[in-house]
């Protein structure tokens, strides 16, 4: 059985074998380009190869107040910017998938940083943030 999430960069697909899901909950990343939809931010092309101008471009065009990271106003703005017209699914999905980025990955004070958002371009993320909040419940 498969269960699939779809993020802004990558396709996560939980696979669980037999009824049950594997206490680990393991998570495999795979066929990042079926995860693209309309109004992203075409940091993904239609093959699944990253293009860093197009996440420079993320930085360079809606990273107003931080060069290096977005604020929650930046980030309204920047899905609006990559809407396209008569994309409700696409539409969608940014707005679902960036604000849920922004809940689980954004820093004290309340900045997606850049790092963070490459690490879900390259997958890098869920170990940070796994650690992050493994070492605050500990504190």
């Amino acid at each position: 059985m498969e269960f699939e999430i779809n993020s802004k960069a990558i396709r996560i697909q939980f696979i669980l074998v037999g009824k049950f899901p594997s206490p680990l909950l393991p998570i495999e990343v795979k066929n990042i380009q079926f995860g693209k939809h309309g109004s992203d931010t075409g940091v993904y092309d239609t093959e699944g190869r990253f293009v860093p101008s197009k996440f420079e471009e993320i930085f360079i065009k809606h990273a107003h107040t931080y060069p290096n990271a977005l604020t929650y106003d930046e980030l309204k703005e920047m899905i609006k910017a990559n809407r396209q017209p008569k994309d409700l699914k696409g539409r969608i999905g940014s707005f679902v998938e960036w604000h849920l980025l922004y809940k689980i990955g954004k820093d004290k004070d309340g900045l997606l940083q850049k790092e963070t958002i490459r690490g879900v371009y390259d997958g890098s993320v869920f170990e940070i943030l796994k650690k992050e909040h493994s070492r605050d419940k500990k504190n």
